[in-house]
């Protein structure tokens, strides 16, 4: 009698090739290895499609045939661990990273994390968003304000933003920074997930409103970061976007 962590570890093998597992047979025996390929080559085809779909600049700047190629690598060592395949993932901006073809194009990495956090963002929690009404009328000094469940920010060692606005439908020739940026990912009122560059300062002020810091001590905290900071900007594009929250300290 085996494991269950050598019956795992043998059907891992065999999905990435190896003999078939101890137990798998069919009605007609001769079949079992006919069938497995199959049911092998299926987990290959929808992991892959996944993929691609979590990954689509990605695919579109190296091309489908590398994509293809690098996804079957990439699957062989990172199989899901969670029935939600819709979180599975996260490891492929780590495995860019560290792709030797890859090494010189170091941003891919960058554009990966972007992309696998907006669909972080897109299935995200709901959260009420706190009335213009409260917002205008309480006293910065006290007031505490909360970020969607949506809301993150990527301070990121590339220009991966614009190599990623660069490649929607529409902005071919969007200008692509020189320099590393700071991404702000949320998703909006109509489940739009945009992808934004924000300041030092505005990352700031953000971090420090998700510590649960009055407006005016988390606007403050971005003032230490650039003299000249405005938040106003920052807080109606937050707003406008429906991801303020009533005052809560998130984690």
């Amino acid at each position: 009698m085996t494991s269950h962590h050598d019956t795992l570890a043998a059907f891992d093998r065999a999905l990435n090739g190896g003999p078939l597992p101890h137990g798998i047979t069919a009605l007609d025996p001769s079949e079992a290895e006919q069938r497995f390929n199959i049911y092998r080559n299926n987990v290959m085809v929808s992991l892959s499609e996944a993929l691609t779909a979590r990954y689509p600049v990605i695919r579109r700047l190296v091309g489908d045939d590398f994509f293809g190629a690098m996804a079957r690598v990439f699957i062989e060592h990172h199989k899901p661990t969670s029935p939600v395949l819709q979180e599975w993932g996260k490891e492929f901006a780590i495995f860019l990273d560290r792709f030797s073809p890859l090494k010189e194009y170091p941003y891919l990495g960058d554009v990966a994390r972007i992309e696998y956090a907006r669909g972080v963002a897109f299935h995200a929690a709901d959260a009420a968003p706190i009335e213009a009404s409260t917002l205008s009328s309480a006293n910065p000094e006290t007031l505490r304000m909360g970020l969607h469940p949506s809301v993150q920010v990527l301070k990121l060692r590339y220009a991966a933003v614009s190599i990623w606005q660069r490649n929607q439908p529409g902005f071919e020739t969007h200008p692509i920074g020189r320099s590393a940026e700071i991404a702000l990912i949320l998703r909006d009122r109509i489940f739009d997930v945009p992808v934004q560059v924000i300041t030092p300062a505005e990352a700031e002020m953000l971090k420090a409103l998700r510590e649960g810091r009055p407006l005016a001590s988390a606007a403050a905290s971005g003032s230490l970061q650039d003299p000249m900071f405005n938040p106003q900007p920052l807080l109606v594009n937050l707003m406008q976007a429906g991801v303020l929250t009533e005052g809560s300290i998130q984690p």
